[in-house]
C-alpha cells in the first residue's frame, strides 16, 4: 500500500497551552491523535503517552488478520491507559488527567480506528465524507436517546463532556471500526478542536482531491482558527495512494465492528 500523510497540530486562538497530541509512523501504516485533559499541563503528559503507547504496543502488524489486529489495538489502548491511570494514582498534580485516543492502521489492503473518546476518524471515499466513529460524548447519549438533535448537540453547553477516555479509569473499552482500504481513500483523524469549530460539510469543502495533504492539513486548521479557534487543532490526513494487492478478506464498503458492543 502507498499513502501520502501529513499531520499537525495548533494551540488554536483562545488557549496558552496544546494538550493535543499526535504520531506518524507511515512505514507500519500507524497514525494516532490524543487529546488531553487535565490541570498543570497533565493533559499534555497524558495525550504524549497515549500516542507514544499506542504506537510501541501495536508493534508490527504485518501478517496479521483483522481479529487479531483488532486485538492488538484494543491492549494497546489499554496499556496506554494502564500506564496513565498509575501516574494519576502515584502523582499528585497528575490526578484528572486522561485523553481522547483515535488510532488508525492499515495492513493488507485493510483500515482499522481504535477509539476512545470525542477525537474522530473520517473517509473521504469518492465525493462522500463519513464519520466512521462514534464520539464517546454526553451530548451524542443524548443524541442516540432522541433528546437532542444532532444541531442541538453542537451547541450544547456540555458538548465537550466526554463519557469516556483513557487514563480516568484502571480500564477502558475502546470502540473498534473494520473495513477495506481503496485507491484514492482518504482519512481525517482530528481533535474536537477541529470538528468543534468546522461542521462536516465544511471539512468535506476543504479536502478538495486537487490538494495534497499537507496543504488540506494546513487549510482545516486555518479555518478552525478562522471559526474562533476555541480549542487546540489536530489533524491527521492519509491518503491512499494505490493498493499493489487486494486483500484476502472480504470487500467491505461500510467498516464494522467485530466483537464490540455499540456504545451506550
Amino acid at each position: 500500500m502507498h499513502i501520502t500523510c501529513a499531520g499537525r497540530t495548533d494551540v488554536g486562538i483562545i488557549r496558552s497551552g496544546n494538550e493535543d497530541s499526535y504520531l506518524m509512523i507511515p512505514d507500519r501504516g500507524v497514525f494516532v491523535v490524543a487529546d488531553g485533559m487535565g490541570g498543570h499541563a497533565a493533559g499534555e503528559v497524558a495525550s504524549e503517552m497515549a500516542v507514544r503507547f499506542v504506537a510501541r504496543e501495536l508493534g508490527s502488524l504485518r501478517g496479521l488478520d483483522d481479529d487479531h489486529v483488532a486485538e492488538r489495538m484494543r491492549q494497546s489502548i489499554r496499556a496506554a491507559n494502564g500506564a496513565i491511570f498509575q501516574r494519576t494514582l502515584t502523582e499528585h498534580d497528575k490526578r484528572g488527567m486522561g485523553t481522547t485516543v483515535t488510532a488508525l492502521v492499515l495492513y493488507g489492503g485493510r483500515f482499522l480506528i481504535g477509539q476512545v473518546g470525542d477525537s474522530r476518524g473520517y473517509l473521504l471515499r469518492g465525493e462522500k465524507l463519513t464519520q466512521i466513529t462514534k464520539d464517546h460524548s454526553y451530548v451524542q447519549e443524548q443524541v442516540d436517546a432522541g433528546y437532542l438533535t444532532p444541531e442541538q448537540a453542537r451547541a450544547h453547553p456540555y458538548s465537550n463532556v466526554i463519557t469516556r477516555c483513557v487514563g480516568a479509569n484502571s480500564d477502558v473499552v475502546p470502540d473498534i471500526y473494520v473495513g477495506t482500504a481503496k485507491q484514492h481513500d482518504l482519512f481525517l483523524l482530528a481533535s474536537d478542536g477541529l470538528t468543534g469549530m468546522l461542521e462536516d460539510y465544511q471539512l468535506g469543502e476543504v479536502l478538495s482531491p486537487d490538494r495534497q495533504p499537507q496543504e488540506q492539513v494546513d487549510a482545516l486548521i486555518a479555518e478552525a482558527n478562522r471559526h474562533g479557534g476555541l480549542d487546540n487543532i489536530t489533524a491527521i490526513i492519509v491518503r491512499i495512494d494505490s493498493i499493489e494487492a487486494p486483500s484476502p478478506a472480504p470487500d467491505s464498503d461500510q467498516p464494522t465492528q467485530p466483537g464490540i458492543p455499540r456504545p451506550r
